[in-house]
């Protein structure tokens, strides 16, 4: 007897397999249905995609102050050739830089650091454009050699498009500006056959004035 209960008590306390299938179908408690995430970026094609750590220069303070860490990317827009620069932490995908790539802008080392670069730009990463005075760290120099060169590279790409508007705008007005002159022109040549119309008219009563009156 004594032994008997003591196998009951081993089989009672022996702990059951977890991993053990039973076979029992569970239903879910709360259907969940897929939810299509738009990030903003469907309509740009990434040019340059690297890791980094972003800083931003704090007036007030005198110092840079972090501002995440994650991946920076150069952003083409499809339709307008447009580039902007985002970067979202790794982590929370929260934005800690989004501002164009403007033809004005320009990426300088920064000094003592030649994994480091800096530049201005007027950020709209908190909802409101703020001009910022950034600094980005990559953990090698080649990366932060690739992103200065990209950069620069779309500034002045920007620059050129600029430079074409400027002149096809400036084409645009002077074609029009000659053909408002041509306008006056044309309106003299359409009033000038009434002008003839008048000096016939005159000519022949001149031509009855000197005819000779009739004898009665």
């Amino acid at each position: 007897m004594a032994s008997t209960e003591g196998d009951r008590r081993e089989e009672e306390e022996a702990p059951h397999n977890e991993d053990e299938d039973t076979g029992a179908q569970v239903a879910p408690i709360v259907k969940l249905e897929e939810v299509a995430v738009t990030t903003g970026e469907e309509d740009e094609d990434a040019i340059l995609d690297l890791k980094s750590k972003l800083y931003r220069f704090d007036k007030d303070g005198n110092q840079w102050k972090e501002r995440g860490a994650g991946t920076v990317k150069l952003l083409k827009h499809k339709q307008s050739g447009k580039v902007r620069l985002v970067m979202r932490q790794s982590k929370t995908l929260k934005i800690c830089a989004n501002h164009l790539v403007l033809p004005t802008m320009s990426v300088q080392e920064h000094a003592g650091n030649d994994k480091s670069c800096v530049w201005h730009a007027a950020d709209f990463a908190d909802g409101e454009l703020k001009n910022e005075l950034f600094c980005i760290r990559f953990g090698s120099v080649e990366n932060c050699k690739a992103f200065m060169e990209m950069f620069t590279e779309v500034a002045e790409s920007q620059k050129s498009k600029e430079e074409n508007k400027e002149a096809t705008s400036t084409a645009g007005l002077l074609e029009k500006l000659s053909v408002e002159e041509k306008k006056p022109e044309d309106k003299a040549e359409e009033e000038a056959p009434p002008a003839k119309e008048k000096e016939s008219k005159s000519e022949d009563a001149e031509k009855k004035a000197e005819e000779p009156a009739s004898s009665t």
